[in-house]
């Protein structure tokens, strides 16, 4: 019986939540257009974007080392 003093205010809180987000959802119009994103899976787009490829220059770093120089 005791447990019922925390599981209640515990279920009051999460249902005062619940209500909390449901409402924003409302004012923030997320209920607004609910066919028009499943309708657009069923269309594919003709046109592809470019990929964006950075310029980058590619250095020639390989040097010949003289062989005369390597003894010791």
């Amino acid at each position: 019986m005791a447990i019922l003093y925390i599981l209640i205010p515990i279920v009051l809180i999460f249902i005062c939540l619940t209500i909390m987000v449901f409402l924003w959802a409302v004012h923030n119009n997320q209920f607004e257009d609910l066919e028009h994103q499943g309708h657009n899976i069923l269309f594919d787009d003709d046109v592809e974007k470019p990929q964006h490829c950075p310029k980058t220059s590619i250095k020639n770093t390989t040097t010949i080392s003289d062989s005369s120089n390597d003894r010791t």
